[in-house]
């Protein structure tokens, strides 16, 4: 990979396609290279953007404002094309319509002189990495875990709900979980069935990740706690005592 390789097999694609809307993923690549595409353009850009509308004819990208605080309305203005980048999560899979559009084999004309960059070897991701984007149930443990030591509780939750294990930003600094699983701002942004939030006080950073999500429980001993305001159901008490509760509980119902 390399963002003089990628603008310049796109800008021909887009130029050839004479396309109105480019519509991209908000990756780290599209980062990277999504603005310098769009500026061979003469535009920008629209970028991180959790949903889409039509209004009197125009279109209007909602993106998300101080860390998910705030919804800004942004409708794109001046001639085609347009760039936009979705924010992963953004769109239900449920709720995905049928449909087809067709596929096109497209071969760019590259000049190896026009790359400016040389590439090191391919990260290689840790053996444990995990894509939690596309899990149907996580289960996040927050700082209200205590120690390290705690957190074979919440795995066993886990296990037993048959869900992959997510954390917050402080669990992962802390390196008591892979930071592949942290969920928030600076981690992945999730969309799952079922997101069960242990011991999480609900951070903006945090809730930015995973307010989403289709069904969301909380547990935390603290009735403010700003994760409730997301949460469908909360339980308001200590996580040593609910946690080994559910398991035993889940337990007898799956016999």
């Amino acid at each position: 990979y390399t963002a003089d390789g990628y603008t310049t097999a796109l800008e021909a694609l887009i130029r050839r396609a004479q396309a109105e809307l480019v519509v991209l993923p908000h990756t780290y690549r599209v980062r990277d290279y999504g603005p310098k595409l769009a500026t061979r353009f003469a535009t920008v850009l629209a970028s991180d953007v959790i949903r889409c509308a039509i209004d009197s004819g125009q279109l209007v990208l909602v993106r998300q404002i101080f860390q998910g605080k705030l919804n800004a309305d942004t409708r794109v203005t001046g001639p085609p094309p347009h760039f936009v980048s979705i924010q992963a999560g953004a769109y239900r899979a449920d709720q995905l319509r049928a449909g087809a559009a067709p596929v096109e084999g497209f071969t760019p004309e590259l000049d190896a002189a026009a790359i400016r960059t040389r590439p090191s070897e391919p990260f290689r991701e840790a053996q444990r990495a995990v894509d939690l984007a596309t899990a149907d149930m996580i289960v996040s443990v927050g700082r209200g875990i205590k120690e390290k030591e705690n957190l074979p509780m919440v795995e066993e939750l886990a296990n037993v709900l048959g869900a992959e294990l997510g954390a917050s930003r402080p669990i992962c600094d802390n390196g008591w979980v892979p930071m592949e699983r942290q969920v928030g701002s600076s981690g992945q942004t999730v969309a799952p069935k079922l997101y069960l939030a242990v011991g999480i006080s609900g951070a903006i950073q945090h809730l930015v990740g995973m307010k989403g999500s289709k069904t969301i429980v909380a547990i935390n001993r603290d009735r403010n706690a700003p994760i409730f305001e997301v949460a469908d159901y909360g339980i308001v008490g200590d996580l040593f005592e609910v946690v080994p509760a559910l398991v035993e509980e889940l337990r007898k119902t799956k016999g």
